[in-house]
């Protein structure tokens, strides 16, 4: 399952009542903040596949 959404600076999306993204911009760039519960395993996809 696959979700698209828009999203514009300081604007939020909620996963599961527990886990927000929010997306903002600093130095011209876009960024994800991302708060969640520290049993929440967060790693970067790049990251990840490298370890393969």
């Amino acid at each position: 399952m696959a979700l698209v959404l828009t999203r514009k600076p300081d604007e939020s999306i909620i996963i599961n009542g527990n886990i927000r993204i929010k997306v903002y911009k600093e130095d011209g760039m876009m960024k994800l903040f991302i708060e969640a519960p520290k049993e929440v395993s967060i790693i970067r996809e790049e990251l990840l596949l490298k370890k393969e």
